[in-house]
């Protein structure tokens, strides 16, 4: 009880205490400062989402609405460059996240053959409605927690929704260590200095593409497949042959 005198131990009592730690044998020595770094960067490797033979995950967020459908099936048509490029350094897995018409947002399980990927794809029309990037941002961050997501690509042309709750979302994901690829299509000014806050704040990057501009956008996705299958190093030897990748590399934290 607190407040209580502690009672002196006897003669016998303090005896008996040192036999028995007589019988656990000596105490194991304290390992040296080295040793713990040593074992931390064991572990952290161990858990680390780009470490060996570790199955890369992405997030790959589309604007589905009415504007979109040429640059839907863009994507659809380039989807299997991603797979491609991963497969060189070890695999992925997809899940598909898009939105359209009125209040509809949706995912997709996750996705490791390009063909099924493409078959899903292209039974989805788009129809007109608002942007919902901040679900889609809400959607990562649950994927993040749960299944360990190494990176987010986005692609739109369009932000029609409060800059400032977007940006609290994507510093929950800057704090998970997941950078969000901000690819936007056409000019809007809008929209670019939303998402180049948002790929600021995850530690992603903000890269911009022509309308319909199929290699551009070929490149860019070619350049996160890479980053989420081998890290900013798969990323930097892909940048040194590709535009995309060296467009990215330059942002990335």
């Amino acid at each position: 009880m607190a407040g209580e005198p502690i009672k002196p131990k006897s003669a016998g009592e303090v005896a008996s205490a040192k036999a028995e730690a007589r019988k656990g044998g000596p105490l194991p020595e304290k390992p040296s400062a080295s040793e713990d770094i040593a074992a931390f960067v064991a572990k952290a490797r161990a858990m680390s989402p780009h470490r060996a033979g570790a199955r890369g995950r992405l997030v790959f967020a589309l604007d589905a609405t009415m504007s979109r459908q040429p640059t839907w099936d863009m994507a659809c048509a380039l989807q299997a460059d991603m797979f491609r490029e991963a497969a060189s350094l070890g695999s992925l897995d997809i899940r598909l996240v898009y939105y359209r018409g009125f209040n509809e947002c949706r995912a997709t399980g996750w996705i490791s053959d390009s063909a099924q990927l493409a078959k899903l794809m292209s039974k989805i029309d788009c129809q007109g409605g608002n942007t919902q990037i901040g679900k889609v941002l809400s959607e990562a961050r649950r994927e993040a927690v749960a299944s360990a997501v190494r990176a987010v690509v986005f692609v739109g042309d369009a932000m029609e929704e409060s800059v400032d709750d977007l940006c609290a979302k994507a510093g929950e994901l800057g704090l998970l260590k997941v950078p969000v690829f901000m690819f936007q299509e056409g000019h809007d000014a809008t929209a670019e200095q939303a998402f180049r806050e948002i790929a600021r704040l995850t530690g992603g990057a903000w890269c911009k593409f022509d309308p319909g501009a199929a290699a551009q956008l070929r490149e860019l996705l070619r350049a996160a497949a890479a980053y989420a299958a081998g890290g900013r190093e798969a990323l930097l030897r892909l940048s040194k042959t590709t535009g995309g990748a060296a467009a990215l590399i330059g942002q990335i934290k």
